[in-house]
This record gives structure tokens, sequence and C-alpha cells, in this order.
């Protein structure tokens, strides 16, 4: 067994939740899958881009109960409601959970696992029957905390509420797993921030997993942000379910973290749902991030449109994957996928993999990726017009990453704050 195989099972020895919510069983069966079925190796299709080698070698301690201490300032201009979590712990006093809307719940999971019902946390029991859904496997069998947020039906709030997941500086590496859920309800309205921030370097592991249900005619509004440490290694999934008439956007913002993978699956299975997803991933130095994408149109006059953008210096490496599968009785769907890739060092590498699979009648549907370099000519008319050459870089790769910003309206206050966060990412990005 491997070193990180060996330390989570040791964890789940030690798991004083294991059993809550009847999930005893469920957990043991992920587990023994997990360590039946090993680490994925680079021949592994879904693992061909991103190696596990060097981090199946690595042992992560347990995650201690008590918080580490966090300075208040890495949460200014959070303003509104916020659930805080300092190396996958619960962190009460820098949450406020106060000022949510009447309809609307944020707890965290560990507050509903020592409830011990077990419809409050039948998420936790899905399996996960594919062998290269290890840290889904894992998840399964270790996450003890995380966020669950509920928006009763007909519920509308239009100030975003963030979840704030905070990698400490501690004396050893740590591994947590955490499980959320959100569940906007009929009709229901939210805007949800998450939050993956460094305070101080660490190496520590982040496995985490994510439940999105809309119901019928809900909308969400869903940003996500991830700047880690750059030691840090961050294994993420995001799970949507969307119903009849629902509209779901979301920005991912992939901006640090050591080695990062994010997959984004999205059931389209309600007629006329609609998703906007757009994302950027920025790597430098010799970080690795992966993105895979899993898009699945099942209802009918279905609509996807997906625009990522990608930039690599350094040693770094970046790979997407833009998955997109129009079933047969999805009739009406619509489906664009566009994957623009920027090299801006030599030793840099992108790996970028569009497909499309479409099995129904009178569809609408395109996809195309491409890795190139930043356009000589427009360099040269910037050059011409007075700029320094630092400016004009950061002026085409700004606007080249900017556009990702269109799943949010023009003024909208989520946006800028968004585009400020890019810009400053950007900024470290060329100083590298």
């Amino acid at each position: 067994m491997s070193a990180l195989l060996d330390s989570f099972a040791t964890a789940f020895d030690s798991l004083a939740t294991r059993d809550a919510a009847g999930l005893g069983e469920s957990r043991r069966a992920a587990l023994d899958a997990a360590l039946r079925d090993g680490i994925p190796h680079a021949r592994v299709e879904a693992w061909k881009y991103t190696p596990l080698r060097s981090l199946e070698r690595r042992a992560f301690a347990t995650t201690p109960v008590d918080v580490t201490a966090i300075d208040d300032a890495l949460l200014a201009g959070l303003s509104g409601p916020r659930i805080v979590f300092v190396n996958g712990r619960f962190d009460a006093a820098h949450s406020a959970l106060r000022g949510l809307p009447e309809g609307v719940t944020l707890q965290p999971l560990s507050q509903v696992l020592a409830l011990g019902e077990p419809r409050e946390a039948n998420s936790l029991a899905r399996r996960f029957d594919r062998a290269d859904e290890i840290f889904a496997r894992i998840n399964a069998a270790l996450a003890d905390d995380g966020v669950v947020l509920r928006a009763e039906a007909g519920t509308q709030h239009a100030e975003p509420i963030h979840l704030v997941f905070i990698g400490a500086s501690s004396d050893t590496d740590q591994a947590w797993h955490l499980r959320h859920l959100v569940e906007l309800r009929d009709g229901a309205s939210l805007v949800v921030v998450e939050h993956h921030i460094a305070h101080g370097a660490h190496a520590h592991l982040a496995n985490s997993l994510m439940h999105v249900h809309l119901g019928t005619g809900a909308t969400l509004r869903h940003a996500r942000i991830q700047d880690e440490a750059p030691a840090a290694t961050a294994m993420m999934r995001t799970d949507a379910v969307l119903a009849k008439g629902t509209y779901y956007r979301r920005l991912d913002l992939e901006l640090g973290g050591g080695l990062s993978r994010h997959e984004f699956n999205a059931a389209l299975h309600g007629n006329s749902a609609r998703l906007h997803a757009n994302g950027v991933l920025l790597a430098s130095g010799k970080r690795h991030l992966d993105t895979r994408l899993g898009i699945d149109h099942v209802g009918r006059d279905t609509a996807c449109d997906l625009t990522w953008r990608g930039m690599a210096g350094g040693r770094s490496k970046a790979a997407f994957h833009g998955g997109i599968l129009i079933r047969e009785g999805a009739d009406g769907a619509r489906a664009m996928l566009s994957n623009k890739n920027l090299l801006l060092s030599e030793g840099a590498e992108i790996d970028t993999q569009p497909v499309l699979e479409i099995h129904a009648d009178e569809v609408q549907a395109a996809h195309g990726a491409t890795v190139g370099q930043l356009d000589p000519t427009s360099l040269f008319y910037l050059r011409s017009r007075g700029l320094s050459s630092e400016q004009a870089r950061a002026l085409l790769t700004a606007a080249f990453c900017r556009e990702t910003l269109a799943v949010f309206e023009p003024g909208d206050a989520l946006r800028g704050a968004l585009e400020a966060r890019l810009d400053a990412a950007l900024v470290r990005l060329e100083s590298v």
C-alpha cells in the first residue's frame, strides 16, 4: 500500500464520526474500494496528464480538532454571511452565520452529523463506482465536516454568501476531507462565493466534494476562487444536478496551489435547464493545474456555454478536459465550448482535450481548443503606441482572461471583485 493510502486508512480508524447518521457501512465500503483499486497511474485516461507518483509517496497527519489562529485581515472585504473553515475544521469565531434571509440555512456538516439524522446526511452515502474516482471515494470514507447551505422554495437573496476555506501553516502536513451540499429548491435564487486561500506557507492536502442541487426554476450564481499556497495540494470536485428551467452561472479562477485538480460535472436533467460556466487557469513556476468538465445533456432544449482560458509560464503544466455528452432524447440542446491557451515560456506545457458526443437530433454544438503564444503583431502595435514590453504583455493577457468574466453582468459588484482578484494574479504571474 502507498504511504498516502496508508495514512488515509489510519485516519479512518480514528474518525470520531465514522458511524454517525448510520454511515459506518457506506464509509467502510468506500475506503475498501479505494484501498483495493489503489492510486490511478498515468495509463488511466482520466489521470493521463496528472501523475500522482509523488503524491502517493507522501503521508498526511489526521487533522487536529483545534483550529489554527488566523489573522482577521485575511477576511477583510468579505461582508455579509460567511462560514469559515481552517485546515478542514469549522471556525465559529470567524464565521458570521447571522443575517441570512428567512428560508436560507447555513451550517457546518459536523452539526448535521451530530444530530444523527440519516436523511440529512444521505448525500454522504453516495457510491463512486469507477476506480479513477479515488479522491471521491476517500472523501466518502473520511469527510467529517463541510458546508450545508439550503434555500427554501421561492427564497431570493442577491447578496453573496461566502464559503471560506483556509489552509494555515502547521508543524506537520495535514489532510482534510470536506463534503458540501448547496441545495436550492423550486424558484430559489442565491449568490455563492467559494474562497480557497492560504494563511502562511504549507504543504497540506485539501480533498473536497460539493453537491449542487437546483430545483425547478432555481437560479444560482457561483464563483470559486482557488488561491492556495504554492506547495499545497487541492483535489476538488463539484457535482451539479439541474432541474427544469434552472439557470446555473459560475466562474472558476484557478490561481494558486502546487498541484490542483478540479472536476466539474453537471447533469442537465430538466427541460430548458441552462448552464453558463467559465474559468481561468493560471500556472507558473512548477505548478500543475488540471480541470475536467463533464457536462451531460439529458432534458430537451438544454444549453451550456463554456469559455475557458489558460496560461502557463515557467516550467508549469496545465491540463484541460472539456467533455460534453448530448444524450438520446435531448433534442434542441445547445452546447458551446471554447478553450484557448497561452504559453508564456518555452518550458511550460498545456494539454487540452475537447470532447463532444452527440446522440440526439436537432442540436447546436461547437467546441474548439487552441494553444499558442501572444500575437507578436499585437505586441508590436502596442509597443509602437508607447507601451513598454511588460505593459503590452500585461494588457494582452488581461484582455485574454477577462473574457471569462462575461458570465456575470457588467456593473455587478461580484464581477468587479473577481476582476480585481484576477488582475492581481496576472501581475503575480508576470513577476515569476
